[in-house]
């Protein structure tokens, strides 16, 4: 078994884009209180449709019934050749890279490329000339060539031998589970469920990775063939921050049901000085979006909570009198702000801006 060390650094292109687009986002204003309200631009519901659901499960109830694919002999995988009544020209071989598997009498014969009935066939002729009416058996031994990739958060990235009836879950507990690692004091898994991928071909196959694995569904859980590739994402984006004049700025981790309030008691609440507003970035690096929430009137029941998404950014601006360039200038291209955009698990920011 080969195990890939490295995944590929997704963070590269949102720094490209942070460096050539930095005092620019689309749909910003150029003060604070121009800033679209949260209160009704963030209870938007999903855009994912029915139809867009009913679609998914359609693909996914298609592939499960499709035929498995028939196994094809590839380089690399080894077989034990038996031939009856001649126990002495048993052999167990390799495919070569080439497709060749070696025999006594006659030496290389070609086996690529067949299935293991027509390889059968193609072993027999070979040995007709010194066997009359030769019967072979051919039996697989290690299926080396029907492989499927898997990386990103998980405990031993790399490439898995899928022959027989595996499945997605099964090819996750191959890799040992998720990554671990340890964020304000306690252990966590390190995978991301919901933006993680599974490519087939050119395609990309719409399951739900929680209710492959963490519940078993059959239709989500498929069984795997030569040449997938599963990418699970980290957990880094589970999180919102808080900055600007709260008690403790820190990252938190998100869970479904987080809002503003929750938020703010979590970073030790509001300083004595801050503005009746707080900014939520929403979007990344690449695609930025600022809203504002009437902090007075949701504290005072006026407004509803605002529900926060992971990878969220709050900041409470100390007043009023700043207008947005000024925190663009002041913020935006700190290096502490791109390290919390990019590393969020290893970066805490600890301190806070005065307009």
């Amino acid at each position: 078994m080969t195990v890939l060390k490295t995944t590929p650094d997704l963070r590269i292109w949102p720094v490209f884009l942070l460096l050539s687009g930095l005092f620019w986002f689309p749909g910003c204003k150029s003060v604070y209180s121009e800033l679209p309200d949260a209160s009704t631009v963030l209870l938007e519901e999903s855009e994912i449709t029915a139809e867009d659901i009913q679609a998914r499960e359609k693909k996914l109830e298609d592939i499960a019934a499709e035929p498995y694919p028939d196994y094809i002999i590839d380089a690399g995988d080894i077989f034990t050749v038996k031939v009856y009544n001649n126990p002495d020209l048993e052999v167990t071989t390799p495919v070569t890279p080439d497709g060749y598997i070696a025999m006594m009498f006659v030496g290389q014969i070609k086996v690529g490329g067949m299935t293991i009935p027509e390889a059968v066939k193609q072993v027999e002729s070979a040995l007709s000339a010194y066997i009359k009416n030769p019967v072979v058996g051919i039996l697989p031994q290690e299926i080396r060539s029907q492989t499927a990739t898997i990386s990103g958060a998980v405990t031993e990235p790399g490439i898995y031998s899928v022959h027989g009836n595996i499945k997605l879950a099964d090819l996750f507990a191959k890799a040992r589970g998720s990554s671990k690692r340890l964020f304000d004091g306690k252990v966590l898994d390190g995978h991301d469920f919901a933006n993680s991928f599974f490519v087939r071909g050119k395609e990309i196959i719409p399951v739900d990775f929680s209710k492959a694995i963490d519940f078993g569904d059959p239709l989500h859980n498929i069984r795997l063939r030569k040449g997938d590739y599963i990418y699970i994402a980290a957990r880094t984006e589970k999180m919102v921050s808080v900055f600007g004049e709260v008690r403790t700025p820190r990252f938190q981790l998100w869970n479904p049901g987080m809002g503003l309030l929750e938020a703010l008691s979590n970073s030790g609440g509001l300083r004595d000085e801050h503005w009746e507003y707080a900014v939520v970035m929403r979007g990344g690096i690449g695609n930025t979006r600022f809203y504002r929430a009437d902090l007075q009137a949701i504290l005072n029941g006026i407004k509803p909570n605002i529900p926060l998404q992971a990878g969220d950014i709050v900041y409470i601006p100390k007043d009023g009198v700043s207008g947005y360039n000024v925190f663009v200038r002041k913020v935006m291209p700190t290096a502490q702000l791109i390290n919390m955009l990019l590393s969020p698990i290893a970066f805490w920011y600890d301190n806070h801006y005065d307009d």
